[in-house]
């Protein structure tokens, strides 16, 4: 059972550790056949595309989790679960009086999961 864990666990090891070659490789190459020919920069190394990658994810992508807000459901639908929850709590009253408001200001205001009426249908 260990050995089987152990040979996984090398196995991703290797896969990540090809993957970060290769995407190093297509960032040199890429650099090297554009930047030069462009704006008359240097050509770099393998080394130093790696580099490029790391500052980048490091400026542009962070290291946060890709879990997604909401508990790891998603930003959508947590705020979809939100909404629809609001809705069910408003007197036929409230929702009127919201969906006037939607339509004066947007244009929109159907109930959620109804389909749009003829004056609501955008022209």
């Amino acid at each position: 059972m260990k050995r089987n864990r152990f040979l996984r666990v090398l196995k991703i090891v290797v896969l990540v550790a090809i993957a970060i070659t290769l995407f190093s490789f297509v960032t040199m190459h890429l650099w090297n056949w554009l930047m030069p020919a462009v704006f008359g920069l240097r050509t770099i190394t393998w080394l130093q595309a790696l580099g490029l990658l790391v500052l980048g994810k490091i400026l542009f992508g962070g290291f946060h989790r890709h879990g997604g807000g909401c508990g790891g459901r998603g930003w959508k639908r947590g705020w979809r679960e939100h909404c629809e929850a609001r809705w069910a709590q408003m007197s036929p009253e409230e929702r009127e009086r919201f969906r006037a408001g939607m339509r004066g200001r947007w244009g929109c205001g159907s109930d959620p999961g109804s389909e749009p009426t003829a004056e609501q249908s955008p022209r």
